[in-house]
This record gives structure tokens, C-alpha cells and sequence, in this order.
């Protein structure tokens, strides 16, 4: 997604520089992703969809994690600083901090809402390959941040309707948990309806044209027939099929704006 920002972002940058960018994306994503585990090795021994991760594992000690973690963040942003632009080094920063200590430390065993409040800093990635190539923040920018935003919701929501047991022994307050399958449903209902939308922001700006234009009508009517079937459901059923869906829209919605941009069609 960072690359599509990057690639959709008005104006010129070079190859060397759009490979650093990038980079530096990958390792401040890996660094978040490492403290993340990190932190969380307590609750990931206790889920089974978690428990072979690294640390719970013991196949790697949580010091070198916590100092291999910190030293990507460190590394990214500063790199990123140095070799691209200030404004994207600090994205990155806030990228990096809001998944660390906002979604992994504050929110995620405290509220339903962590993925809603939380799902900001996996939203941010384009907006930083954006800002690697403009120097700023504008509506483009913006745009691709509200697909991934509405998007999280329902996504993590399909997971943990089929994992809800895995979330609730390790007492992480997923909606499933807290507020019961019912309300879930309807979340995930609701997220989707407004995801479809907002995935046609870029062509109502003028950032992308026909192509993507029916390529995401297509892909949000799948969206939500997937969503409308977990709403009706009253088992797990339809939960992981949606969950799966949803990897695979996100991919081609950014794809196909990027195929868009390569392949112009005139209306």
C-alpha cells in the first residue's frame, strides 16, 4: 500500500530515493510488528494462533527482540529523515508509535474499540510513501487512508468471530467477547457498507478513472455480500470465508489503482 502511495503521489522522485522510501517502510512495519510480539508474548502463549510465534515459541530471547525491534524503528526513521524527506520520516514515526504504544500497549486489552481506534496506524503506510514523494499530506493521500481505515474494522472483527474463544481465554476485549456475536455482526455490516464509498473516493477526486472505478464497485458489492452473509449468519460459517475475502480486496483495491494509473482509459 505504501507503494501505490508512493506511485499515485503527484510529482517526480527517483528510483534510488522511492527504493530507500520503501525500505524504510518495510523495516519500520518489521520494527513494529517485532515490539508488538514482544510486548504481547504473555497473551500469544496463550492462543493457539499465536502460540508458534517466535518468542512464545522460545525460539528467539525477548531482549534481542525488544533491542531488534528498536533498532529497525530507529534505523527507518532515521533513515528515512535523512536520505527522503523530514515530513515522511515523521509519518513514519507516528506510524510506528501509534501501533506500539496507542493499538499494542494502550488500547488493544482495554477496549472493544481497539481495532477501530488502532486500525490508524496500519491505514498510514500510503500516506507515507505519499509524503516521500510530495513532502506533505493532501485529499489523495487521504483517500487511501480511509480505505484501509474502514476497512480494518470488518476485517479483524471476521477473525475474531471464528477465533473468539482464542481472544477470550487470553481476555483481550475483542466486540466478539464483550459485546456478543449479534453486535459483531452488525459492526462488521455497517464498516462494509461504508468501506464501499469510500474505496470510490480516488475516482471522485479525480485520482483514479474507469478502471478502478469498476474494478472497486465490483470488489465492494463482493464486500458486502460477503458481510451480509455473516450478518445473517448465526454460526462461524461465513466468518472465515469473509475473513479471507477481505485479504484478498484489500490486494486488488490497491492493485488495480495502481493498474490504473499505469493503463489511463478515457470515459
Amino acid at each position: 500500500t505504501a507503494l501505490v502511495g508512493l506511485f499515485l503521489a503527484p510529482g517526480n522522485i527517483d528510483v534510488l530515493t522511492a527504493f530507500v522510501a520503501i525500505t524504510c517502510i518495510a523495516l519500520g512495519a518489521g520494527g513494529a510488528g517485532v515490539l508488538n510480539m514482544w510486548y504481547d508474548r504473555d497473551i500469544d502463549r496463550t492462543m493457539a494462533r499465536t502460540s508458534a510465534r517466535p518468542i512464545p515459541a522460545g525460539r528467539m530471547n525477548p531482549r534481542a527482540a525488544l533491542l531488534f525491534g528498536s533498532v529497525l524503528a530507529v534505523a527507518s526513521i532515521g533513515a528515512m529523515a535523512v536520505f527522503v524527506n523530514v515530513v515522511a520520516a515523521a509519518l513514519l514515526a507516528a506510524t510506528f508509535v501509534y501501533y506500539v504504544l496507542i493499538y499494542t500497549i494502550w488500547l488493544k486489552r482495554r477496549t472493544p474499540q481497539n481495532i477501530v481506534i488502532g486500525g490508524a496506524s496500519g491505514a498510514l503506510p500510503p500516506v507515507v510513501g505519499w509524503a516521500a514523494v510530495t513532502g506533505g499530506v493532501d485529499a489523495g493521500a487521504l483517500a487511501l487512508f480511509a480505505i484501509i481505515f474502514l476497512w480494518t474494522p470488518p476485517h479483524s472483527w471476521a477473525l475474531a468471530l471464528f477465533r473468539r474463544d482464542d481472544y477470550a481465554r487470553a481476555r483481550v476485549p475483542m466486540l466478539p467477547v464483550v459485546a456478543g456475536d449479534r453486535a459483531t455482526r452488525n459492526q462488521i455490516l455497517v464498516y462494509s457498507l461504508l468501506l464501499v464509498p469510500a474505496s470510490l473516493a480516488p475516482v471522485a477526486i479525480g485520482l483514479s478513472g474507469v478502471l478502478y472505478g469498476v474494478a472497486a464497485s465490483v470488489l465492494g458489492c463482493l464486500f458486502v455480500r460477503h458481510a451480509v452473509r455473516v450478518w445473517r449468519d448465526e454460526t462461524d460459517a461465513s466468518a472465515r470465508p469473509m475473513f479471507g475475502f477481505s485479504i484478498l480486496y484489500l490486494f486488488l483495491i490497491f492493485a488495480f489503482l495502481l493498474a490504473d494509473a499505469l493503463v489511463p482509459i478515457s470515459y
